[in-house]
């Protein structure tokens, strides 16, 4: 299971090599540069089937970016799961959004409060992942000129075209090997993603989503754990 998996992560990250983008001065694609704990991702985690798969948007700068693996929180991802290895750089790196590996010490907001959820309903990560995983729509980060991260709704759609259309047939894949009963999005882009991509491979699994653990989000700041757990609860994801 797991290596159709990574087959399927390497045919992506063929497609998404060549792209330019006219809005971003800096182009990161971890499957490449991350390519090692990636895989020892998929590889110890990725065996379906899978109850409910989680689908996150594209990498933050200080996880999936520096670590490979979705919401990529270096201590969740080191210490958790188990997983190290080799990071290298990426091709053309902005000064300011340097790619440290397990070194970084600069923490993901986002992943900490994702794979912190789990860790305190799972206990150990075998746990979670036995009838869990988690996914990222996108690999790619996108940054201007000042090192800011840019989201995909920032870039020329005409260029973003060929990135969808990548994406989604990597989803289906992955979907179609994770055969997941439940597809959550991490947010409401993510969702969407999962909405299109069920439609196309005829699924039956139970669409749904969760409060984007972002500290951009006032709501997320307010207590996102307690919220998402609410959520999952409602929507029959996980027990009370």
């Amino acid at each position: 299971m797991t290596q159709p998996l990574i087959a399927a992560a390497r045919e992506l990250a063929d497609r998404l090599r060549p792209l330019e983008f006219t809005k971003s001065s800096h182009v990161y694609l971890p499957l490449d540069y991350a390519r090692e704990p990636h895989e020892a991702y998929l590889k110890r985690f990725g065996g379906g089937p899978k109850r409910v798969v989680f689908l996150g948007m594209n990498p933050g700068p200080f996880g999936m970016a520096q670590t490979g693996v979705p919401f990529g929180e270096i201590a969740a991802v080191k210490e958790w799961m188990g997983i190290s290895g080799k990071v290298g750089k990426p091709g053309h790196e902005h000064p300011k959004r340097p790619v440290q590996g397990f070194d970084c010490t600069k923490s993901e907001v986002s992943g900490r409060r994702l794979w912190g959820l789990f860790a305190e309903r799972f206990g150990t990560a075998d746990a979670f992942f036995r009838d869990h995983f988690v996914l990222n729509f996108c690999p790619l980060v996108w940054m201007s000129e000042t090192g800011a991260n840019l989201t995909p709704d920032k870039l020329v759609a005409a260029e973003m075209e060929p990135v969808e259309e990548a994406c989604l047939d990597h989803l289906v894949r992955a979907l179609e090997l994770l055969d997941g009963q439940y597809l959550i999005g991490v947010g409401a882009y993510a969702e969407q993603r999962l909405k299109a991509a069920a439609e196309r491979l005829g699924s039956t699994a139970r669409l749904g989503r969760v409060l984007h653990p972002s500290p951009a989000s006032p709501a997320a700041n307010r207590g996102w754990a307690e919220a998402a757990t609410k959520q999952l609860v409602a929507q029959g994801v996980w027990a009370d």
